[in-house]
């Protein structure tokens, strides 16, 4: 095999480097991008000494800069040829409408928002950077377009809750409780095959109401979104549930009394109704088959990754 040469190594570095000074103001911006969410992790986690003005804290952030930049520098070849192909993947990804520029900004700016606001920043970009098993798989599983799903799903807005008045504007929220309580009703835990994981659609799910946590996830997801609610699958520790998005407190607020006063009383008379916050404010609701009402007890309170599907 022939070796590149010296010359060729650099006439090809030369080749895929940016042109003066483009790749030191590439490079700055990749090191304010770098320097915010590892600051904040350095805020949260270290005593404030109460300097005056926070001069503590600004010399923390220059000193920050100084050495990632420094590191970048060194790096710089590499770095800017992973940021090239990183930008194709974002303009192609912008144009076919996939994960584009537009995304990249929400998770950036959603991130910043939840670390600010976190006692433990850096568990969230742990969170994030997390793979989320079976995701392929489990996003074709939801098959929500699915006839039988959403003739399911129609079924059970018309089976529960059809004759609650008076909230117009949370009717789709009361209609997504009723799939709840319709696919709680019937829905009956059977293990994976032994030593195999076995992910069902939402269209095979329909016709037995079977199968174990992740199933159930699946399953509850597609019926909500096919009756245009927006789910999300949490994973936890040897478990998945659904979740639904509620909205703002506002809208909070509505669900709580809908459940506790109008909807699941008995069920959720003297319980606490369990739900979660996401980096951007946004409240989701527990729809667990462990629990007898929306919003019922986590069966595990740790998060390891969120898979929204809208």
């Amino acid at each position: 095999m022939k070796s590149i040469s010296k010359e060729q190594f650099r006439a090809l570095k030369s080749k895929l480097s940016l042109p003066k000074p483009w790749d030191s103001i590439v490079l700055f911006v990749l090191n304010i991008l770098l320097t915010i969410p590892i600051f904040i992790i350095i805020h949260q986690n270290i005593i404030d000494p109460q300097w005056p003005l926070q001069l503590d804290r600004v010399l923390i952030a220059v000193a920050l800069v100084c050495v990632l930049q420094l590191i970048l520098r060194t790096i710089r070849t590499v770095i800017i040829i992973g940021i090239v192909f990183y930008l194709v993947i974002l303009i192609i990804g912008s144009v076919i409408g996939g994960y584009g520029f537009n995304a990249v900004y929400e998770d950036y700016r959603s991130m910043i928002y939840g670390m600010s606001s976190d006692p433990h920043p850096q568990d969230l970009i742990l969170s994030k950077l997390l793979p989320f098993p079976n995701k392929s798989k489990i996003i074709a599983a939801v098959d929500f377009y699915n006839p039988s799903v959403r003739n399911f799903a129609l079924s059970a807005t018309t089976k529960h809750f059809g004759n609650v008045k008076g909230f117009h504007e949370y009717r789709r929220m009361i209609q997504c409780f009723a799939v709840f309580k319709e696919v709680r009703n019937n829905w009956n835990y059977v293990n994976d095959p032994k030593g195999r994981e076995y992910i069902a659609s939402a269209s095979e799910s329909v016709q037995h109401f079977s199968g174990d946590c992740d199933d159930h996830a699946i399953f509850m997801s597609a019926c909500i979104r096919a009756i245009g609610g927006t789910p999300r699958i949490i994973h936890t520790q040897g478990h998945m549930y659904p979740e639904m998005l509620i909205g703002n407190k506002a809208d909070l607020e509505n669900a709580l009394y809908l459940i506790k006063e109008v909807l699941f009383v008995k069920e959720s008379k003297n319980k606490e109704i369990h739900y979660h916050i996401d980096e951007r404010g946004q409240i989701w609701m527990n729809l667990d088959y462990t629990a007898q009402y929306p919003g019922g007890p986590f069966m595990s309170t740790e998060i390891l990754g969120a898979l929204t599907l809208n």
